[in-house]
């Protein structure tokens, strides 16, 4: 059976349909099909989407930065394939594949020189049963309330602290490198199994984050008496949370697959993002 590869332009980016259609070349010189959204696959020569057999689909990949990544693992979670991110924003922990590296990147590709991460996943439900699922984070915020507001936090029904802060960060691993870190939370490997929960300008300095096991349950209580506050799953979908409410957070049976590159591994990644400037000393 002929090999499918669904590709997605950021239409926000003219130089993403430019390398778009240097990619399906690509691939079409190796017997590989292209095939892309119904609206963008004429521009770019792919089979429109809506006409393969989605199963039949075995990589997805990615171009923009990691919010596009992440929009397209949400939109295009019935397809069952890894996904793979061509970096064309700033920067971009899982879209680390940079532009001048993209036909070597997709021949390690070809070569099976890859290996695909399941990354953890979460979801939060509130009272209502409405339930939204994260990649990266999913983030308690006062919204439009002007002053600190108080949430309490349970972990597997024993309680653990209240804090009195802007909001609260429960990300996992993949989403550590990602508002979390902005907000003072350590970067957890996404190899491991594990929550980091942050809080966002905490009024007590020594309420720190807190590393937890994965398959804890934790639920967040919303104290304040105030206007209700916001719940955002990567921010993008959201409900709101009313005083005295209480929304629970668990591991998601949903698995984030990732295409992981030999020559763009996590580490050299990082270390290339954040600038780190230690050198290895040779003795």
């Amino acid at each position: 059976m002929e090999m499918l590869v669904a590709l997605f332009p950021n239409e926000k980016k003219q130089l993403s349909f430019e390398l778009s259609i240097r990619i399906r070349e690509f691939f079409s010189q190796h017997g590989i099909s292209v095939v892309a959204e119904d609206e963008k696959a004429d521009q770019i020569g792919a089979l429109r989407l809506s006409q393969v057999n989605p199963s039949d689909i075995k990589f997805l990949i990615s171009m923009g930065g990691d919010g596009t990544l992440l929009r397209i693992a949400r939109n295009f979670s019935y397809i069952d394939a890894p996904i793979l991110g061509i970096n064309l924003g700033h920067l971009g922990f899982m879209a680390a594949v940079p532009v001048e590296d993209v036909i070597s990147s997709l021949t390690d590709l070809l070569c099976g020189a890859y290996k695909v991460d399941q990354r953890l996943v979460l979801e939060a439900e509130n009272s209502d049963g409405q339930v939204i699922r994260s990649i990266n984070d999913i983030v308690f915020h006062r919204s439009q309330n002007y002053s600190l507001i108080k949430l309490a936090i349970y972990l597997n029904k024993i309680y653990v602290n209240t804090f009195a802060a802007d909001g609260i960060i429960i990300a996992t691993p993949n989403g550590s490198t990602a508002y979390s870190l902005a907000a003072g939370g350590p970067i957890l490997s996404p190899a491991l199994d594990a929550i980091v929960i942050t809080p966002i300008c905490p009024h007590t300095i020594s309420n720190r984050p807190l590393v937890i096991g994965a398959d804890q349950e934790i639920e967040i209580e919303y104290l304040s008496p105030y206007d209700p506050i916001d719940v955002r799953a990567d921010g993008l979908e959201a409900f709101s949370l009313f005083s005295q409410n209480k929304v629970m957070i668990k591991r998601s049976s949903y698995r984030f697959k990732i295409v992981s590159l030999n020559r763009h591994e996590y580490f050299t990644t990082l270390r290339t993002k954040l600038s780190w400037a230690g050198k290895l000393m040779l003795i």
